[in-house]
Protein backbone atom coordinates (compact mmCIF):
# COMPACT_ATOMS: atom_id res chain seq x y z
CA UNK A 1 0.00 0.00 0.00
CA UNK A 2 1.30 3.45 -0.95
CA UNK A 3 2.24 5.76 1.92
CA UNK A 4 1.42 9.48 1.50
CA UNK A 5 2.14 12.45 3.77
CA UNK A 6 -0.11 15.39 2.90
CA UNK A 7 0.81 18.88 4.15
CA UNK A 8 -2.53 20.63 3.73
CA UNK A 9 -3.53 24.28 3.80
CA UNK A 10 -7.11 23.52 4.94
CA UNK A 11 -8.07 21.60 8.09
CA UNK A 12 -9.88 18.35 7.40
CA UNK A 13 -12.95 19.56 9.32
CA UNK A 14 -15.47 21.12 8.82
CA UNK A 15 -15.41 22.14 5.12
CA UNK A 16 -14.20 19.69 2.45
CA UNK A 17 -11.92 21.33 -0.11
CA UNK A 18 -9.72 19.96 -2.88
CA UNK A 19 -7.27 18.52 -0.36
CA UNK A 20 -9.80 16.29 1.37
CA UNK A 21 -11.56 15.37 -1.88
CA UNK A 22 -8.31 14.24 -3.50
CA UNK A 23 -6.85 12.41 -0.51
CA UNK A 24 -10.09 10.55 0.24
CA UNK A 25 -10.16 9.13 -3.31
CA UNK A 26 -6.58 7.97 -3.87
CA UNK A 27 -6.75 4.18 -4.08
CA UNK A 28 -4.56 1.74 -2.12
CA UNK A 29 -2.88 4.36 0.04
CA UNK A 30 -2.28 4.98 3.74
CA UNK A 31 -2.33 8.73 4.30
CA UNK A 32 -1.17 11.05 7.07
CA UNK A 33 -2.99 14.36 6.61
CA UNK A 34 -1.63 17.37 8.50
CA UNK A 35 -3.93 20.31 9.20
CA UNK A 36 -2.08 23.64 8.83
CA UNK A 37 -0.50 25.45 11.76
CA UNK A 38 -1.95 28.55 13.34
CA UNK A 39 0.41 31.37 14.28
CA UNK A 40 0.85 32.73 17.78
CA UNK A 41 -0.85 35.92 16.59
CA UNK A 42 -3.92 34.16 15.17
CA UNK A 43 -6.14 34.69 18.26
CA UNK A 44 -5.81 38.46 17.85
CA UNK A 45 -7.84 38.27 14.60
CA UNK A 46 -9.86 35.17 15.40
CA UNK A 47 -10.61 34.27 19.04
CA UNK A 48 -11.70 30.77 18.03
CA UNK A 49 -8.06 30.04 17.17
CA UNK A 50 -6.88 30.41 20.78
CA UNK A 51 -7.44 26.76 21.79
CA UNK A 52 -5.34 25.63 18.82
CA UNK A 53 -2.23 27.13 20.41
CA UNK A 54 -2.19 24.47 23.12
CA UNK A 55 -4.73 21.83 22.07
CA UNK A 56 -3.73 21.13 18.50
CA UNK A 57 -4.47 17.56 17.36
CA UNK A 58 -1.49 15.48 18.50
CA UNK A 59 -3.19 12.09 18.74
CA UNK A 60 -4.89 11.99 15.36
CA UNK A 61 -8.39 11.16 14.20
CA UNK A 62 -9.46 8.81 11.39
CA UNK A 63 -12.12 10.26 9.05
CA UNK A 64 -11.78 7.03 7.06
CA UNK A 65 -9.89 3.80 7.62
CA UNK A 66 -6.81 4.68 5.55
CA UNK A 67 -6.45 8.34 6.64
CA UNK A 68 -5.18 9.76 9.94
CA UNK A 69 -5.46 13.50 10.54
CA UNK A 70 -3.12 15.48 12.78
CA UNK A 71 -2.82 19.21 13.46
CA UNK A 72 0.57 20.85 13.17
CA UNK A 73 1.95 22.77 16.16
CA UNK A 74 1.63 26.58 16.21
CA UNK A 75 4.32 28.65 14.53
CA UNK A 76 5.83 32.12 14.50
CA UNK A 77 4.07 34.78 12.38
CA UNK A 78 5.58 36.69 9.44
CA UNK A 79 6.85 33.52 7.74
CA UNK A 80 5.60 34.89 4.42
CA UNK A 81 7.76 37.99 4.93
CA UNK A 82 10.95 36.42 6.27
CA UNK A 83 12.64 33.32 4.87
CA UNK A 84 14.57 32.96 8.14
CA UNK A 85 11.33 32.77 10.13
CA UNK A 86 9.90 30.30 7.65
CA UNK A 87 12.96 28.06 7.91
CA UNK A 88 12.65 28.06 11.70
CA UNK A 89 8.96 27.19 11.52
CA UNK A 90 9.47 24.40 9.01
CA UNK A 91 12.19 22.81 11.14
CA UNK A 92 9.71 22.58 14.02
CA UNK A 93 7.00 21.22 11.74
CA UNK A 94 9.41 18.66 10.27
CA UNK A 95 10.25 17.28 13.71
CA UNK A 96 6.54 16.79 14.42
CA UNK A 97 5.88 15.15 11.05
CA UNK A 98 8.87 12.79 11.35
CA UNK A 99 7.64 11.75 14.80
CA UNK A 100 4.20 10.84 13.40
CA UNK A 101 5.76 9.07 10.42
CA UNK A 102 7.79 6.92 12.83
CA UNK A 103 4.66 6.06 14.82
CA UNK A 104 2.95 4.87 11.63
CA UNK A 105 5.93 3.06 10.16
CA UNK A 106 6.38 5.55 7.30
CA UNK A 107 9.94 5.57 5.97
CA UNK A 108 10.03 7.24 2.55
CA UNK A 109 6.44 8.20 1.62
CA UNK A 110 5.15 10.26 -1.26
CA UNK A 111 5.20 13.82 0.08
CA UNK A 112 2.23 15.88 -1.16
CA UNK A 113 2.26 19.63 -0.41
CA UNK A 114 -0.03 22.62 -0.97
CA UNK A 115 1.90 25.72 0.09
CA UNK A 116 5.00 27.58 -1.11
CA UNK A 117 6.29 27.73 2.49
CA UNK A 118 6.92 23.97 2.39
CA UNK A 119 9.93 24.65 0.16
CA UNK A 120 11.88 24.80 3.45
CA UNK A 121 10.26 21.58 4.73
CA UNK A 122 10.56 19.09 1.90
CA UNK A 123 14.30 18.44 2.30
CA UNK A 124 13.75 17.72 6.02
CA UNK A 125 11.20 14.94 5.41
CA UNK A 126 12.45 11.63 3.96
CA UNK A 127 10.41 10.92 0.81
CA UNK A 128 10.54 8.93 -2.41
CA UNK A 129 8.53 11.42 -4.45
CA UNK A 130 7.30 15.02 -4.18
CA UNK A 131 4.02 16.42 -5.51
CA UNK A 132 2.96 20.09 -5.31
CA UNK A 133 -0.73 20.77 -5.92
CA UNK A 134 -1.20 24.52 -6.49
CA UNK A 135 -4.75 25.67 -5.80
CA UNK A 136 -4.30 29.47 -5.68
CA UNK A 137 -2.03 32.37 -6.54
CA UNK A 138 -0.74 32.44 -2.98
CA UNK A 139 1.09 35.75 -3.35
CA UNK A 140 -2.18 37.53 -4.18
CA UNK A 141 -3.78 36.97 -0.78
CA UNK A 142 -2.35 40.13 0.75
CA UNK A 143 -1.87 40.60 4.47
CA UNK A 144 1.36 39.83 6.28
CA UNK A 145 3.43 38.75 3.31
CA UNK A 146 6.06 39.74 0.79
CA UNK A 147 4.48 38.68 -2.53
CA UNK A 148 7.84 38.49 -4.31
CA UNK A 149 9.21 36.20 -1.61
CA UNK A 150 6.15 33.93 -1.78
CA UNK A 151 6.45 33.71 -5.58
CA UNK A 152 10.16 32.88 -5.34
CA UNK A 153 9.52 30.17 -2.76
CA UNK A 154 6.79 28.69 -4.92
CA UNK A 155 8.97 28.46 -8.04
CA UNK A 156 11.80 27.00 -5.97
CA UNK A 157 9.36 24.41 -4.60
CA UNK A 158 8.02 23.51 -8.04
CA UNK A 159 11.58 22.95 -9.29
CA UNK A 160 12.11 20.35 -6.55
CA UNK A 161 8.99 18.34 -7.40
CA UNK A 162 8.55 15.15 -9.34
CA UNK A 163 5.12 16.46 -10.44
CA UNK A 164 3.29 19.75 -10.06
CA UNK A 165 -0.44 20.23 -10.57
CA UNK A 166 -2.36 23.50 -10.82
CA UNK A 167 -6.07 24.21 -10.69
CA UNK A 168 -6.03 26.93 -13.37
CA UNK A 169 -4.20 27.52 -16.65
CA UNK A 170 -2.71 30.81 -15.47
CA UNK A 171 -1.19 29.10 -12.45
CA UNK A 172 0.11 26.21 -14.56
CA UNK A 173 1.75 28.50 -17.12
CA UNK A 174 3.67 30.32 -14.42
CA UNK A 175 4.79 27.13 -12.65
CA UNK A 176 6.05 25.62 -15.91
CA UNK A 177 8.91 28.12 -15.66
CA UNK A 178 10.26 25.88 -12.88
CA UNK A 179 8.62 22.49 -13.57
CA UNK A 180 7.99 21.86 -17.26
CA UNK A 181 5.76 18.85 -16.53
CA UNK A 182 3.15 20.92 -14.67
CA UNK A 183 -0.41 19.82 -15.47
CA UNK A 184 -3.63 21.81 -15.10
CA UNK A 185 -6.42 19.82 -13.43
CA UNK A 186 -9.22 22.08 -12.13
CA UNK A 187 -11.31 21.57 -9.04
CA UNK A 188 -14.42 19.44 -9.16
CA UNK A 189 -17.75 18.63 -7.56
CA UNK A 190 -18.98 15.98 -5.17
CA UNK A 191 -21.45 15.15 -7.91
CA UNK A 192 -23.43 12.43 -6.16
CA UNK A 193 -24.15 14.77 -3.28
CA UNK A 194 -25.05 17.92 -5.18
CA UNK A 195 -27.11 16.32 -7.94
CA UNK A 196 -29.59 15.62 -5.14
CA UNK A 197 -30.56 19.30 -5.36
CA UNK A 198 -32.06 18.64 -8.81
CA UNK A 199 -34.76 16.57 -7.10
CA UNK A 200 -37.41 17.72 -4.58
CA UNK A 201 -35.96 18.22 -1.10
CA UNK A 202 -37.55 19.17 2.24
CA UNK A 203 -37.28 22.91 2.83
CA UNK A 204 -34.91 23.92 5.65
CA UNK A 205 -36.61 25.76 8.49
CA UNK A 206 -34.56 28.93 7.98
CA UNK A 207 -35.71 29.26 4.36
CA UNK A 208 -39.44 28.90 5.02
CA UNK A 209 -40.05 32.58 5.80
CA UNK A 210 -37.87 33.93 2.97
CA UNK A 211 -39.94 35.07 -0.04
CA UNK A 212 -39.30 33.69 -3.52
CA UNK A 213 -37.49 34.08 -5.84
CA UNK A 214 -34.29 33.20 -3.99
CA UNK A 215 -30.85 33.92 -5.44
CA UNK A 216 -28.37 31.92 -3.38
CA UNK A 217 -24.64 32.12 -2.73
CA UNK A 218 -22.72 29.33 -0.99
CA UNK A 219 -19.12 29.79 0.09
CA UNK A 220 -16.79 31.69 2.38
CA UNK A 221 -17.72 35.37 2.67
CA UNK A 222 -14.24 36.67 1.90
CA UNK A 223 -12.91 39.98 0.56
CA UNK A 224 -12.64 38.75 -3.05
CA UNK A 225 -16.44 38.46 -3.46
CA UNK A 226 -18.28 41.14 -5.50
CA UNK A 227 -20.75 42.19 -2.80
CA UNK A 228 -21.63 45.36 -4.72
CA UNK A 229 -23.40 43.22 -7.32
CA UNK A 230 -25.74 41.77 -4.69
CA UNK A 231 -26.28 45.23 -3.19
CA UNK A 232 -27.22 46.69 -6.58
CA UNK A 233 -29.67 43.87 -7.36
CA UNK A 234 -31.19 43.83 -3.88
CA UNK A 235 -31.87 47.58 -4.08
CA UNK A 236 -33.16 47.43 -7.65
CA UNK A 237 -35.48 44.50 -6.90
CA UNK A 238 -36.70 44.52 -3.30
CA UNK A 239 -39.11 41.71 -4.28
CA UNK A 240 -36.14 39.35 -4.80
CA UNK A 241 -34.41 37.55 -1.90
CA UNK A 242 -30.66 36.98 -1.64
CA UNK A 243 -29.43 34.21 0.63
CA UNK A 244 -25.77 33.88 1.62
CA UNK A 245 -24.57 30.64 3.21
CA UNK A 246 -21.03 30.67 4.61
CA UNK A 247 -18.83 32.04 7.35
CA UNK A 248 -17.67 35.64 7.35
CA UNK A 249 -13.93 36.07 6.83
CA UNK A 250 -11.79 38.96 8.15
CA UNK A 251 -11.66 41.85 5.71
CA UNK A 252 -15.03 41.17 4.06
CA UNK A 253 -17.08 44.40 3.93
CA UNK A 254 -20.68 43.30 4.51
CA UNK A 255 -21.94 46.42 6.30
CA UNK A 256 -24.15 47.69 3.45
CA UNK A 257 -25.64 44.26 2.70
CA UNK A 258 -26.57 43.76 6.34
CA UNK A 259 -28.75 46.88 6.15
CA UNK A 260 -30.95 45.37 3.42
CA UNK A 261 -34.05 43.44 4.52
CA UNK A 262 -34.04 41.18 1.46
CA UNK A 263 -30.46 39.96 2.02
CA UNK A 264 -30.28 37.02 4.43
CA UNK A 265 -27.14 35.67 6.12
CA UNK A 266 -27.63 32.07 7.23
CA UNK A 267 -24.08 31.36 8.39
CA UNK A 268 -22.13 28.15 7.87
CA UNK A 269 -24.02 24.94 7.06
CA UNK A 270 -22.70 21.38 6.97
CA UNK A 271 -21.74 20.23 3.51
CA UNK A 272 -24.23 17.34 3.69
CA UNK A 273 -27.06 19.83 4.29
CA UNK A 274 -26.31 22.06 1.30
CA UNK A 275 -28.36 20.17 -1.34
CA UNK A 276 -31.50 20.84 0.72
CA UNK A 277 -30.82 24.57 0.47
CA UNK A 278 -29.72 24.59 -3.17
CA UNK A 279 -32.87 22.71 -4.17
CA UNK A 280 -34.90 25.76 -3.14
CA UNK A 281 -32.74 28.38 -4.87
CA UNK A 282 -34.17 29.82 -8.07
CA UNK A 283 -30.62 30.63 -9.20
CA UNK A 284 -27.10 30.14 -7.83
CA UNK A 285 -24.59 32.99 -7.62
CA UNK A 286 -20.88 32.82 -8.45
CA UNK A 287 -19.54 36.25 -7.50
CA UNK A 288 -15.79 36.78 -7.68
CA UNK A 289 -14.60 40.37 -7.87
CA UNK A 290 -12.04 41.21 -10.54
CA UNK A 291 -8.44 40.78 -9.38
CA UNK A 292 -5.24 38.72 -9.58
CA UNK A 293 -6.49 36.24 -6.99
CA UNK A 294 -9.94 35.76 -8.55
CA UNK A 295 -8.63 35.36 -12.10
CA UNK A 296 -6.98 32.03 -11.41
CA UNK A 297 -9.42 30.60 -8.86
CA UNK A 298 -10.92 27.20 -9.65
CA UNK A 299 -14.28 27.67 -7.90
CA UNK A 300 -15.46 24.58 -6.04
CA UNK A 301 -18.96 25.90 -5.57
CA UNK A 302 -19.36 26.66 -9.28
CA UNK A 303 -18.91 23.00 -10.19
CA UNK A 304 -21.29 22.03 -7.40
CA UNK A 305 -23.83 24.51 -8.77
CA UNK A 306 -23.55 22.82 -12.18
CA UNK A 307 -24.36 19.46 -10.60
CA UNK A 308 -27.65 20.84 -9.26
CA UNK A 309 -28.86 21.80 -12.75
CA UNK A 310 -29.97 25.18 -11.36
CA UNK A 311 -29.50 28.41 -13.37
CA UNK A 312 -26.22 30.13 -12.52
CA UNK A 313 -25.44 33.85 -12.56
CA UNK A 314 -21.73 34.65 -12.52
CA UNK A 315 -19.28 37.50 -12.72
CA UNK A 316 -16.63 37.31 -15.46
CA UNK A 317 -14.02 35.89 -13.12
CA UNK A 318 -12.54 33.41 -12.60
CA UNK A 319 -11.52 32.63 -16.16
CA UNK A 320 -12.76 29.02 -15.91
CA UNK A 321 -16.43 30.04 -15.84
CA UNK A 322 -16.17 31.50 -19.35
CA UNK A 323 -15.88 27.97 -20.74
CA UNK A 324 -19.46 27.36 -19.55
CA UNK A 325 -20.85 30.57 -21.08
CA UNK A 326 -23.60 28.85 -23.12
CA UNK A 327 -25.01 27.22 -19.97
CA UNK A 328 -24.91 30.15 -17.54
CA UNK A 329 -25.51 33.92 -17.32
CA UNK A 330 -22.37 36.07 -17.10
CA UNK A 331 -22.46 39.69 -15.95
CA UNK A 332 -19.72 42.23 -16.57
CA UNK A 333 -21.24 45.00 -14.43
CA UNK A 334 -23.76 45.56 -11.66
CA UNK A 335 -26.38 46.61 -14.21
CA UNK A 336 -25.78 43.49 -16.27
CA UNK A 337 -26.00 41.42 -13.11
CA UNK A 338 -29.57 42.55 -12.44
CA UNK A 339 -30.49 41.71 -16.04
CA UNK A 340 -28.79 38.30 -15.79
CA UNK A 341 -30.72 37.49 -12.63
CA UNK A 342 -33.93 38.27 -14.50
CA UNK A 343 -32.87 36.01 -17.36
CA UNK A 344 -32.00 33.22 -14.94
CA UNK A 345 -35.54 33.18 -13.59
CA UNK A 346 -36.74 32.23 -17.09
CA UNK A 347 -33.99 29.64 -17.60
CA UNK A 348 -36.16 26.70 -16.57
CA UNK A 349 -36.15 24.49 -19.68
CA UNK A 350 -35.51 20.84 -18.69
CA UNK A 351 -32.93 20.37 -21.44
CA UNK A 352 -30.88 23.31 -20.09
CA UNK A 353 -30.96 21.85 -16.57
CA UNK A 354 -29.88 18.44 -17.88
CA UNK A 355 -27.00 20.03 -19.81
CA UNK A 356 -25.73 21.70 -16.63
CA UNK A 357 -26.02 18.42 -14.71
CA UNK A 358 -24.05 16.63 -17.45
CA UNK A 359 -21.35 19.30 -17.23
CA UNK A 360 -21.26 18.86 -13.45
CA UNK A 361 -20.86 15.11 -13.79
CA UNK A 362 -17.98 15.62 -16.20
CA UNK A 363 -16.30 17.70 -13.45
CA UNK A 364 -16.87 15.18 -10.64
CA UNK A 365 -14.10 14.65 -8.10
CA UNK A 366 -14.00 10.98 -9.07
CA UNK A 367 -12.97 11.97 -12.60
CA UNK A 368 -10.57 14.68 -11.47
CA UNK A 369 -8.74 12.36 -9.08
CA UNK A 370 -8.55 9.62 -11.70
CA UNK A 371 -6.86 12.16 -14.00
CA UNK A 372 -4.37 13.03 -11.24
CA UNK A 373 -3.64 9.38 -10.47
CA UNK A 374 -3.22 8.54 -14.16
CA UNK A 375 -0.57 11.26 -14.54
CA UNK A 376 1.26 10.01 -11.43
CA UNK A 377 1.16 6.41 -12.64
CA UNK A 378 2.59 7.44 -16.01
CA UNK A 379 5.41 9.22 -14.16
CA UNK A 380 6.05 6.15 -12.00
CA UNK A 381 5.20 8.15 -8.88
CA UNK A 382 2.03 6.30 -7.82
Amino acid sequence: MKQIVCMATSPWYPIPTRKQQVMSRIPDAEILYFDPSVTYLAPIRDKTARPLLSRYRKDGVKPQENITVYSLPPVLPFFNKSRAVNRRNQKRIARFVREKMKQHGFEKPLLWVYSPVTVDLVDLIPHEGLVYDCVDRHSAYGGLMDPELVDRMELELAAKTDMTFATAQGLAERLREAQSATRCIPNGADFDRFVQASQPQPMPEDLKEIPKPIFGFVGALQPCIAYSYIEAAAKARPDWSFVLIGNEKPGADLAELKKLSNVHFLGLRKNAELPRYLAHFDACLNLFASGDLSKDVSPLKFYEYLATGKPIVSTMQPDQVLFYGPLIHIAGSETEFVACCQEALADTQPERALARIAAGKDCSWDRRVEQICQVLRQKGIL
